[in-house]
């Protein structure tokens, strides 16, 4: 009895011990979030602003930028994502095999280490839009990546050794994927889930970064237990949600091949202990098979990341017929709106208008187009946060086996997963954008499990009567107004920075680095990379020098006929037509570049 006890007292205080270190690391990890010099997150640091303090490299010394080294990957597909630096060290990952590199900023990126997982080859016809990898995550000493065969593996920063990994899906049997970048809160790691054209279950999932443990799985359809709500206390638009608020939403059980994947990006406010994430397209692409709202794809949710719990959600596009996934980046700002200071969460969403909502109460504040093509909803009424939707172009409402013509923006939206920027010092939200139509014809599908479960034809071009397949726009949400655009050839499928220094640095797909003024967005630089920019540009210091990083890859879903070596203009889901000119700017090829001031 004596022992039991003193053995229960010894796990406890073990337990406490341990949990306070997880606590403590990871209070290091937002303390080194604030240190410019390093750039410790995928998107920076935890409100996802894509901002950097430095100024050595500004609107006056633009100019002289030019690359001081270069790294080759050896992998030629797309390229999203960008390089972490910690210290000394760079930390890059690729896509399909997903390599990841440790490289030495002391001798222009001398590999330190390299971790080489062995994945099951028939992954690669799984996944959707490219064999992308949007970039690894830091924590405790520890070096995460979420490999295509969905296997969340957690390396040892110094040496590259596996400290413990476990498989979060079931790619060959379900067509689950990983794609994302997970995201460290806390004493836990986050990670999402591709695999929507699959028919899958999208969900988020909390791993305990200790020992790989699952601490809790929160999916995006399903009854209340699965999506870890309380319908009394979660909200959506300031109401109790109620009990069963998917299943209502959903036809019989099509909410269990329901989509709704989770795979962008993820964004965390420790005052309100809250992540912020958005859900995919349903299955099928075909609407008319699934009747209903379909509830909660497309959906910004909040959750308590120690339990899973959501304490409020929104969904923008509500019975989606279009595949504007709600992924993108959500990003959290204090900045006015209508000339209050918000606590905001702003988002840019796939369909064509930049939401902005209070990040406490998923308060609705303002839903404006940010790309004037946009013509499948008239505007967002935020009495009730639903589109006003016009008819002529939802395939829904036009019916199976009907051809959609002229729908803005394309299945791929208005921007898709390249994350847009805000600077706190001028107050504007620097923003990627693709400029791009379609024709869209649904027709029946029936699931069946890891196979296509799509349901629709597309082809993409530009709206009527323009060339430009992409913007770089600054927008003011007090305004709720674009400031200034500049048109690119091709969709800009490069994310965004902005720094102290004035200045904004973007990628463009047919292999520019470019950095332009943040004010005027005037053209104060550009590089022509060995490949098409779908990275994100990042930056830090190093022995007391800025340096911008990015990498270069074409690929993606706007690159996937080059990547994929696919020539049907509907192939690609629709995107292969609307960039066939691309291969005659530039070529396959994963580079890391990294450019510097000249003395």
């Amino acid at each position: 009895m004596r022992k039991s006890l003193a053995r229960s007292v010894c796990v406890a205080a073990l337990a406490t011990v341990l949990g306070s270190a997880s606590a403590m690391a990871n209070d290091e990890l937002q303390k080194m979030s604030g240190d410019p010099s390093q750039w410790v997150m995928p998107l920076g640091n935890y409100s996802s602003q894509r901002f950097s303090e430095l100024k050595q490299i500004n609107t006056r010394t633009a100019k002289n930028l030019h690359p001081v080294w270069t790294f080759s990957t050896g992998v030629l597909r797309g390229h999203e994502g960008g390089p972490l630096v910690i210290g000394d060290t760079m930390y890059i990952s690729t896509p399909f095999p997903n390599t990841v590199f440790a490289l030495d900023l002391n001798n222009n990126g001398r590999i330190l280490w390299k971790y080489e997982p062995k994945q099951d080859p028939n992954v690669i016809p799984v996944m959707c839009c490219d064999t992308v990898n949007r970039g690894v995550a830091y924590g405790d000493g520890m070096i995460f990546l979420h490999q295509a065969d969905t296997t969340l593996v957690a390396l040892d920063a110094k040496t590259g050794k596996v400290v413990w990994s476990v498989k979060d899906g079931d790619p060959i049997g379900k067509g689950e994927t990983g794609t994302s970048a997970p995201l460290v809160v806390k004493d836990k790691v986050l990670v999402g889930i591709s695999g929507g054209e699959f028919g899958i279950m999208g969900r988020m999932t909390a791993y305990n970064i200790k020992d790989g443990s699952k601490a809790w799985t929160a999916y995006s359809s399903g009854p209340d237990n699965m999506i870890m709500f309380d319908p009394n206390k979660t909200t959506e638009l300031g109401k109790p949600v109620g009990a069963n608020s998917s299943l209502a939403t959903w036809q019989g059980d099509q909410w269990k091949n329901g989509g709704g994947g989770t795979w962008g990006w993820i964004s965390y406010d420790p005052k309100l202990n809250l992540v912020y994430y958005g859900s995919g397209n349903p299955g099928t692409w075909n609407p008319t098979q699934r009747p209903g709202d379909n509830k909660w794809s497309m959906t910004i949710f909040a959750r308590d990341p120690d339990t899973g719990m959501a304490k409020w959600v929104y969904q923008m596009t509500p019975h989606d017929q279009w595949d504007y996934d709600g992924v993108n980046e959500m990003i959290l700002a204090d900045t006015e709106v209508h000339g209050k200071m918000t606590h905001a969460l702003v988002h840019f969403d796939r369909n064509g208008f930049a939401y902005v909502l209070d990040r406490a109460t998923g308060k609705l504040l303002q839903a404006n187009k940010y790309d004037p093509a946009v013509n499948w909803a008239s505007k967002i009424d935020l009495a009730t946060g639903r589109p006003v939707l016009v008819d002529k172009y939802g395939p829904g409402v036009q019916g199976a086996d009907h051809n959609t013509k002229g729908v803005c923006p394309a299945a791929l939206g208005s921007k898709d997963e390249q994350p847009s920027t805000y600077s706190p010092i001028t107050h504007v939200f620097y923003v990627p954008t693709n400029h791009v139509c379609m024709d869209y014809e649904p027709f029946k599908v029936s699931y069946t499990a890891g196979q296509p479960f799509v349901g629709a034809t597309l082809s993409m071009y530009p709206p009527p009567g323009q060339s430009n397949l992409g913007n770089f726009i600054a927008y003011d949400v007090n305004q709720g107004r674009i400031l200034w655009s500049d048109p690119e050839t091709f969709s800009v499928w490069s994310g965004a920075l902005s720094t102290a220094g004035g200045v904004v640095a973007y990628g463009t797909l047919d292999g520019y680095l470019k950095v332009v003024d943040a004010k005027s967005g005037h053209l104060l630089y550009k590089f022509k990379t060995p490949s098409g920019i779908i990275g994100n540009v990042n930056t830090f210091t190093h022995d007391g020098k800025q340096y911008l990083a990015v990498l270069s890859g074409v690929g993606g879903w706007a690159g996937i006929g080059m990547a994929a070596g696919l020539t049907e203009d509907t192939a690609g889901l629709g995107a292969v037509g609307a960039y066939k000119q691309l291969s005659n700017y530039t070529q396959l090829g994963g580079v890391l570049t990294v450019f510097g001031l000249s003395n």
